[in-house]
């Protein structure tokens, strides 16, 4: 049953008798997937993601760009993908671990089409880590990864591989890689220390065609022997392959999978930017990709102003799209705003037992029109500090945060829970830390109790604690939890320092 289903699934994907995109660094982003999808490509392939940075991802619905990010513990998106290409993107992953890669898997499999394993990457940052080509001299590993994700997932797993130096150790590679379970194998006809000006082995990959039942992709034939729509299929036959993937011919000029032959490189590069700028690409990303379009163009008058550009508007007004930028910009930002008001609605809406109030946390206000600032709050001393301190001294469990962030913007909003009752505020954050300074400052004001401020006077809880840790230690007054031992540990101090004074005063 399950066979069935991949097989649907790999003629779905189009591992047959088709033309694919190959996955390049900096270049297999969501815009240049999607034109080239535009121009004919019947799959896709994600840039190459490592497991361990995919796996500290949270998974983020892009509501404004409507995507679907993978965003990094520092903000940073990793990978982004979106419904257009769902049922076309093959999510290609480094790894060298079997757990690693299924937990990834799990991770991305329902908003990809399939999973493939990258085994042929000769760069050291790969194979250092005992990935990419590490991993074609190590057959039990390759075995346990494929094996562990094919058995794991319902979506169909593939692989890509370079060619061993020995015709016989490659056909037995290959065979071990089929019996795994794969949907597809993809071949890279060079050996790991070949580059792209060696000839590509177009007799290997015929033999590994005809020595496996499963699809086999050639790749490799850029530039000796691809360079318009119709030489796929001459590539196709001369490796007896079931498809064609291109890598550096489709990043040269994407529109080669264009059944009506090539577009002048201008309107092509204008797509590009256009797919760029209505998803959010970074700009230095869209950028490298023009670039690597103009080749020996980089020296004309246009190059020159694309390399010095550093921004995606500038990028814009070099090629002539300054008002695609200005109408984009001002629709995403109508979108945004639009979201922004109907997540306020619904947040005033749910959530009827928590106590909310519009505040929030500043360290330092201005304080003239020369922009001097003073300093609201003393160091070391927040509303956070002061509310864990009241609820000790009230015998309290300790102050609750539950802090969720908004998709829309990435802003933060927390609430806190003291003594069974939530206290949120209604501003969103930047930060976490941020937001629960503030949900701080609503529940400590909602109970009238002091929260840091320098204002606040002797009322200041840093004021307090000084004067309480005094009088104890003068015997006037005891503090209590913390406070008291801190006093008692000082009053001890003290009294031995005054007996080694008086032992040494001649007697």
């Amino acid at each position: 049953m399950k066979q069935d289903i991949v097989k649907q699934s790999v003629s779905k994907l189009c591992f047959r008798n088709k033309a694919i995109l190959a996955p390049m660094v900096r270049v297999g982003t969501l815009p240049m997937r999607l034109l080239a999808l535009e121009y004919g490509a019947d799959t896709v392939y994600c840039e190459e993601m490592v497991d361990i940075k995919m796996l500290q991802c949270r998974r983020v619905i892009n509501d404004v760009l409507e995507t679907v990010d993978f965003v990094a513990p520092d903000e940073r998106v990793v990978f982004r993908t979106c419904k257009k290409e769902k049922d076309f993107v093959v999510f290609q992953m480094g790894t060298a671990d079997a757990e690693r890669a299924l937990a990834v898997a799990k991770l991305i499999e329902n908003d990809v089409a399939a999973i493939d394993v990258n085994m042929g990457c000769p760069k050291e940052y790969s194979t250092k880590g005992g990935m990419g080509a590490a991993l074609l001299t190590n057959p039990d590993k390759v075995e346990s990864i494929l094996s562990t994700l094919v058995k794991g997932i319902s979506k169909p797993v593939t692989c890509k591989i370079r060619i061993l130096p020995s015709l016989e150790d490659t056909i037995s590679l290959v065979k071990l890689i089929e019996r795994t379970g794969v949907s597809a194998v993809a071949v890279h006809g060079r050996v790991k220390e070949e580059r792209p000006q060696h000839p590509v082995h177009c007799d290997v990959m015929k033999a590994i065609s005809e020595a496996l039942s499963i699809p086999v992709i050639a790749n490799g034939g850029s530039h000796d022997y691809i360079k318009e729509f119709s030489d796929l299929e001459t590539f196709k036959q001369l490796t007896g392959a079931a498809s064609v993937m291109v890598a550096r011919a489709a990043m040269w000029n994407p529109s080669i999978f264009r059944k009506g032959g090539l577009l002048p490189l201008e309107e092509v590069m204008k797509e590009y930017i256009k797919y760029a700028i209505k998803y959010d690409n970074y700009y230095s990303n869209t950028k490298y990709c023009l670039c690597q379009m103009l080749r020996e163009q980089l020296e004309s008058p246009r190059g020159k102003k694309l390399h010095a550009a550093q921004s995606s508007q500038e990028i814009c007004e070099i090629f002539e799209l300054e008002d695609f930028y200005k109408e984009t910009a001002e629709m995403l930002q109508a979108r945004k705003a639009a979201l922004k008001v109907q997540t306020q609605e619904e947040d005033q809406a749910e959530d009827t037992d928590v106590i909310k109030m519009a505040v929030r946390f500043v360290k330092f206000i201005v304080v003239s029109i020369c922009a001097l600032c003073r300093r609201e709050y003393p160091p070391q001393i927040t509303p956070k500090m002061c509310l864990l301190e009241w609820s000790r001294k009230q015998y309290l469990p300790q102050p609750e945060y539950d802090t969720i962030q908004r998709p829309l913007d990435r802003f933060f909003c927390s609430t806190v829970t003291v003594d069974g009752k939530k206290y949120r505020s209604t501003v969103w954050e930047k930060s976490k830390k941020l937001a629960e300074q503030a949900a701080a400052i609503a529940c400590l004001r909602t109970l009238q109790l002091p929260e840091g401020r320098l204002s606040e006077g002797e009322n200041n809880p840093i004021h307090k604690r000084k004067r309480d840790e005094k009088e104890a230690i003068n015997g006037t007054g005891v503090t209590e939890d913390t406070d008291l031992e801190c006093a008692h540990k000082k009053q001890q101090i003290i009294q031995k320092t005054s007996e080694l004074d008086s032992s040494a005063v001649p007697q």
